[in-house]
């Protein structure tokens, strides 16, 4: 989160290459935990990530969340 801040805080000064540095430390945080990078593991099932979940396996479970999801 101290990158994430760190981001805010950079933007709000305008300083440019601040901002390029926690961008770029978010970034080694987010890999350092596994968040982003190659996947680290694989269960067999499908990647559906970046996929919406109404378009997905998952279409049937979704309409039943309702617009209570957040999602109109």
């Amino acid at each position: 989160m101290k990158a994430r801040r760190s981001v805010g805080v950079a933007k709000r000064a305008g300083n440019a290459p601040a901002e390029h540095e926690a961008h770029a430390a978010v970034d080694r945080a987010k890999r350092a935990l596994g968040e982003r990078g190659p996947v680290w593991w694989d269960d067999g099932g499908p990647d559906l990530n970046r996929h919406m979940a109404r378009t997905t396996i998952y279409a049937d479970w979704f309409e039943a969340l309702g617009t209570d999801a957040g999602v109109k």
